[in-house]
Order: structure tokens, then C-alpha cells, then sequence
């Protein structure tokens, strides 16, 4: 490990010890905690104490104006933070049999009601953060985490019940039709 992320490593145990600290001393902060659902809600509540605990472990640095063109060769570099709902797509590569998407989103879920039934193949696999795929004809929704990937046959129905916020979760898509 480079002395610069051991550095910042070091840095963000420290803010969490103190606000370990400070939940122990505090009930009604205490309370808080244990009301979160999950590691965002956990984050934005310790942000709001001023302790800095949001940037996970492997999560790249958010770039500066003058790394736009990084962030464009980067796959998890941050182009920009989204709103609580919202999802970006860009396609990355695309021919005439099959195209590989980069989707970002951030608090993201299919509306109320709506599944996915697509024509095409879909393999995906989420690089950053995590999500829940829910399919139609499985009774549980499916937990992924970073590394997680599947593939989706055509007309299965699928929705996304719910993405990270914060960061948020970067999934990376790929499309063909069967001959």
C-alpha cells in the first residue's frame, strides 16, 4: 500500500473510532445510528457530526476540473455527482450486434409497477457499490454487491429495487441480440 492511502486509510479509522466515540457518549446520537437502514444513511449522519467517513475502500478520488479527460477513461471515475434518483447511461462501445453500456446511479429504482422485458441478452456487472435486482419469477430480491455480475435473458422480467446513494453504484452493461 502506498504511504498516501495508508495515510487515508489511517485518517478514516480514526474519524470512525470518533464517532463511535461520540455515539457512545450520546444517546440520542446513539438512537440515530441505530435508525439508519444503511451505509448511506450511516455516512450522511456522520457527515453531519464532521466526521469524514464517506469515501470507501478502493473508491477512486473525486476528480478536479482539470481531469476531465481521465474521468472519461476511467470506468469508475466520478463524471460528475447525480440526485437521489437519478441514473446516467453512456455507451461505451457499440457495434452493430451489441453495445456495452456504463450506468451510474444513485438512489436509483424502476418506478412503481414497471419491469423491465427487454429483446435483447443482457449481461451486467456492478463495479462499484451495491444494488437489488428483483426478477419476476423469483420470490426474493437479489443483493449484489461490488464484482457481482449476471446475465438476463431476453423477456425476463426484472426490476431495480434500489441502488447506493452517495457515490453511488456503477453498473457496466452489455447488450446483443441471439441470431
Amino acid at each position: 500500500m502506498a504511504e498516501a492511502d495508508l495515510e487515508r486509510f489511517l485518517a478514516k479509522v480514526q474519524a470512525l473510532q470518533a464517532f463511535v466515540a461520540a455515539s457512545e457518549a450520546d444517546p440520542g446520537l446513539r438512537q440515530r445510528l441505530a435508525a439508519c437502514g444503511h451505509h448511506d444513511e450511516v455516512v450522511a449522519l456522520a457527515a453531519s457530526m464532521g466526521f469524514p467517513i464517506a469515501r470507501r475502500w478502493g473508491e477512486p478520488d473525486q476528480p478536479t476540473g482539470g481531469e476531465a479527460k481521465a474521468a472519461d477513461d476511467n470506468l469508475l471515475a466520478h463524471q460528475g455527482m447525480l440526485q437521489p434518483g437519478e441514473e446516467r447511461t453512456t455507451v461505451v462501445l457499440q457495434t452493430a450486434n451489441w453495445r456495452l453500456e456504463r450506468i451510474h446511479s444513485c438512489q436509483a429504482r424502476s418506478p412503481e409497477g414497471f419491469w423491465y422485458d427487454q429483446d435483447e441478452s443482457e449481461w451486467v456487472c456492478l463495479l462499484q457499490g451495491r444494488a437489488r435486482l428483483r426478477f419476476e419469477d423469483e420470490p426474493q430480491a437479489r443483493e449484489l454487491r461490488a464484482g457481482d455480475q449476471l446475465q438476463i435473458a431476453p423477456h425476463r422480467r426484472h426490476r431495480v429495487e434500489e441502488t447506493d446513494g452517495g457515490s453511488g453504484s456503477v453498473w457496466l452493461a452489455l447488450f446483443w441480440r441471439e441470431n
